[in-house]
């Protein structure tokens, strides 16, 4: 299979944890053919097809110069995306109006017969923290609004409250509010921006101190371990870029309750690929866009996910 990755910059890969990297690793060894590009670079004109320009790489093996390119520059060679065996739609969040765009031109190139995983209206369709909601039966109480109020009220039922952005990644703007209510108009303003913009409000699981587990499901099916991403130094929050500390453990029932539940439903809407967060025994976040967490489970389980990530795409365009 030719393969085209649309990711951040490569040079900007860090390759002892990243997972996209993961995946070319693997599909290289199974002899597959590796091109990539950015978002920036793909484009439609009128009357034509979607059109990427893009780097056709090979891997050398290392972790620091780790690809060549037949291309010195992205723009030497244009290619439809039609003609790729499949596009693997990795760019990291934020989730702004260009990524917005370029969803659209990847379900274009979808019309023109591009096979885009996850699928563009897919990603469109299930902001990561808004998708939760969908799934009721598996959250601690949760909140969405621009309101003051509505926040206000929330904390004085809950007493323990986890407040944060909608359009954050990696823990950024996530506060804790306990039940002295310190700071919580403050925290309000930052977050809502004078009722601007809206607000995830959540019951503070204290089961945060074992960790925030990352569940990847692959085609519908969850591998068979977690990542639990173990809060530091006083910290509530667990994600990796704020210095959570990352231990691979098995799944357990209610881990596969929730991703035997939610697998199969999204991944019939497209979504090949999505990582559950999970605290306790409570859903927290569907990931869509550049699910991670695969060389750290592989490492310390021994369970080759991106392995796995190929093998299933492979099965799935046969």
């Amino acid at each position: 299979m030719h393969l085209l990755f649309i990711a951040d910059p490569l040079e900007s890969f860090k390759t002892y944890k990243d997972s996209t990297f993961a995946m070319m690793r693997s599909a290289a060894a199974r002899g597959h053919t590796l091109s990539a590009c950015e978002p920036k670079d793909i484009m439609w004109q009128s009357g034509g097809f979607v059109t990427a320009y893009v780097r056709d790489i090979s891997l050398t093996g290392e972790l620091d110069h780790w690809f060549t390119a037949a291309q010195a520059k992205p723009d030497e060679r244009a290619a439809l995306l039609k003609n790729f065996d499949a596009v693997i739609m990795r760019k990291d969040p934020p989730f702004d109006s260009e990524y917005f765009y370029a969803t659209h031109l990847l379900e274009q190139a979808e019309r023109e017969g591009a096979k885009v995983f996850n699928r563009a209206r897919a990603l469109r369709d299930h902001p990561e923290k808004l998708a939760i909601m969908e799934f009721p039966q598996f959250l601690s109480p949760t909140l969405v609004t621009r309101d003051a109020s509505d926040i206000k009220r929330f904390h004085a039922e809950h007493h323990d409250i986890i407040l944060k952005p909608l359009d954050g990644m990696g823990g950024a703007g996530i506060f804790r509010v306990t039940s002295d209510g310190l700071n919580l108009g403050g925290i309000i303003e930052t977050l809502n921006k004078d009722g601007a913009q809206t607000v995830m409000v959540q019951k503070f699981i204290p089961a945060i101190e074992q960790g925030d587990k990352r569940i990847l499901v692959i085609n519908g099916a969850p591998v068979p371990f977690s990542l639990a991403r173990i809060p530091q130094g006083g910290e509530v929050r667990g994600n990796l870029a704020a210095g959570g500390k990352g231990v691979a453990q098995p799944l357990t029932m209610r881990d596969r309750e929730i991703a035997e539940h939610i697998g199969p439903i999204l991944a019939k809407r497209g979504l090949f690929l999505i990582g559950l967060d999970v605290i306790g025994d409570q859903l927290t976040e569907i990931n869509v866009t550049s699910p991670t967490c695969f060389q750290e489970i592989t490492q310390q389980m021994g369970w080759d996910v991106a392995r796995h990530f190929i093998e299933q795409l492979e099965l799935l365009l046969k």
